[in-house]
């Protein structure tokens, strides 16, 4: 009685797994159609900067991004130090700046169909100290 009690619960967690699997597998192909088409917004990807420099709260921050982003993320640097800025004023009353600049090195290329390897969706990833301190968004 108590193997077949035991096997009966292991088979029913089991399957609560790969429903659960199922489920986040969905999600993640829903989540990755609207990655793909929000990533090339420049409002979005000034959101992330400023969500990235609220959280660093630092002078000097390097910004990381896909080498096709790239002119795009240069346009919406100084749109992020303002709005960062005004959110800190606005939130402590003190003035605050940010010197932002675009990394050297880039993030992996967008995934492409039936091509393993690193891939990125878009985003960006803010580094200060050096590199010491990344905020991954």
């Amino acid at each position: 009685y108590a193997i077949a009690k035991s096997m009966a619960i292991n088979k029913q967690r089991l399957e609560k797994i790969k429903a659960r699997q199922e489920v986040m597998h969905k999600i993640e192909g829903d989540v990755r159609a609207k990655l793909v088409s929000e990533s090339s917004s420049q409002a979005f990807i000034t959101k992330l900067i400023v969500q990235g420099l609220l959280m660093l709260l630092e002078s000097q921050v390097v910004v990381r991004c896909r080498e096709s982003d790239v002119s795009m993320v240069k346009g919406c640097l100084a749109g992020a130090q303002a709005e960062y800025a005004k959110l800190i004023k606005a939130e402590t009353g003190a003035t605050k700046e940010c010197a932002l600049e675009i990394d050297t090195q880039y993030l992996p290329p967008a995934p492409v169909a039936g091509k393993d390897g690193a891939s990125c969706l878009g985003g960006v990833v803010l580094a200060c100290q050096g590199g010491k301190i990344t905020i991954d968004n």
